[in-house]
């Protein structure tokens, strides 16, 4: 009778058998690579539980050290998820980074995926472009910008953000080459690798792309009614370890929701009450009617407040205006600088000038106008399904019915020539992504355009089992 060495796993229910060439040094990280290989070639796919490290340690004759080190690094990456008593799963947004926005728009597809505002009220912007540069010194926009002649473009700055909901000074703002660019750089200096931050279970992709670059782990804090819970906020501070948290109060990106003022001062109180920093993503804040206050209104120590222009104007102009507590200002200039984050100066003057001439209002309430007058014929076509979102909102969360997950749902219409993107794009950490696509309503270059699109998204919806 022969004898079962004890490490022979052939006949044992293992979630995960890898086989790991040994002679690649170091090994934990090609244990890494066979993991992620697994999952975006399928053979893993998320939500899988993955064998405790002692039997991963035991089946491969390797030590508890290696294993744990490559668990390490592929959380890290964003691709696995664990808690303690729960184990070690394969993230639902481990397949993310190839869901990312397409280099170039295939042709063949209608684009109601990427959140672009409408490009039909740009006239202001080229009117004021123009006269710059008919002036005598217009070189002057080509050079490099100094820091003493961006002062009056911080009062511009101070302006836009007073009416996205919050009252800051010159002496706290920073400009940015754009939104995303301001996140990078805020994470880079307040955050180190492996540090933890939190956000929504369905957030903004960007936060994750650039999380995954500073090897930052995302923590998915619980939702109530699609609004960060302050009473999962304030257990995340005492338990998950967390430096901060991102949040997006309006428009939230991509459940379309608005935080209620009640929310913002909760959050606000317990940021304070643990020295947790916040991330105010403003992105959208002007696209309200009627704006709220801003959450650094209520911790303005506390909270990095970025006013991106990108969806609010025009994302040609790669600008955002940052207002910084003091006790961070100095760490994320030094990160603007040395990412090299800076801002064309042709683009902070345009941007300034349209504001101090009050001109932004006008491009303001005509895409307000405009967008409003899109959502309309929205929801003409999607009256018969739970499709989330304000009116003067430049996005849809469409909800699913039947069975069909948001990622099938994005293949499908892709299948049939429409562009949406599926809820697993945004998703963080071992969260449930819910079954819905985001649909960005104002991306499509005509009306005939938008509605041959809805109609062939109405199609799809009336045809699901």
């Amino acid at each position: 009778m022969s004898i079962m060495p004890i490490n022979s796993f052939e006949n044992y229910p293992m979630s995960w058998k890898p086989s790991v060439d040994k002679s690649k040094k170091p090994i934990y990280k090609a244990l890494a690579e066979q993991l992620k290989q697994d999952i975006l070639n399928g053979v893993l796919i998320p939500g899988t539980k993955l064998p405790p490290q002692r039997e991963l340690a035991d089946y491969l004759d390797l030590n508890l050290s290696t294993i744990s080190k490559a668990i390490k690094v592929c959380e890290l990456k964003g691709l696995l998820s664990s808690s303690v008593g729960s184990g070690t799963f394969v993230s639902y947004d481990a397949l993310s980074n190839a869901y990312l926005l397409e280099e170039t728009k295939p042709k063949h597809l209608i684009e109601m995926g990427a959140t672009l505002p409408d490009n039909a009220s740009y006239e202001p912007l080229l009117n004021q472009l123009r006269g710059m540069l008919q002036e005598p010194h217009y070189e002057k926009w080509f050079g490099y910008g100094r820091a003493g002649e961006s002062l009056w473009q911080k009062d511009a700055a101070v302006k836009l953000i007073r009416r996205g909901g919050f009252e800051t000074t010159v002496d706290h703002i920073l400009f940015a080459n754009g939104g995303q660019n301001a996140i990078a750089a805020t994470l880079a200096s307040l955050c180190h690798p492996g540090d933890c931050i939190g956000a929504n279970h369905h957030t903004y992709a960007g936060l994750k792309t650039v999380a995954a670059m500073l090897s930052l782990k995302i923590v998915p804090i619980k939702s109530e009614n699609y609004e960060m819970s302050p009473d999962a906020f304030e257990y995340a501070c005492k338990n998950e370890n967390i430096r901060g948290i991102y949040l997006i109060p309006d428009y939230h990106n991509p459940t379309t929701r608005c935080m209620s003022v009640e929310n913002r001062k909760a959050i606000a109180t317990i940021a304070k009450k643990y020295n947790k920093f916040i991330i105010e993503d403003a992105t959208y804040h002007l696209h309200k009617e009627k704006t709220l206050p801003a959450i650094a209104s209520f911790a303005p120590e506390q909270v990095i407040h970025i006013a991106s222009l990108s969806k609010s104007i025009a994302p040609g102009l790669r600008l955002a205006y940052v207002a910084v507590p003091n006790q961070f200002k100095e760490l994320i200039s030094k990160a603007l600088y040395n990412l090299n984050i800076s801002v064309s100066p042709l683009l902070a003057e345009l941007a300034a000038r349209t504001i101090v001439s009050n001109q932004f209002e006008v491009l303001i309430e005509e895409h307000r106008k405009r967008t409003i007058r899109i959502n309309q014929v929205v929801n003409r076509y999607l009256a018969d399904y739970m499709c989330l979102g304000a009116e003067t909102g430049i996005f849809r969360w469409l909800l699913l019915p039947g069975k069909i997950t948001g990622a099938e749902f994005e293949t499908l219409a892709a299948q049939q020539g429409v562009q949406v993107y599926a809820a697993e794009r945004f998703v963080v950490g071992n969260s449930s992504p819910e079954r819905a696509v985001r649909i960005s309503v104002c991306a499509p270059e005509t009306l005939e355009e938008l509605e041959q699109g809805l109609m062939i998204i109405k199609r799809l919806l009336n045809d699901l089992p």
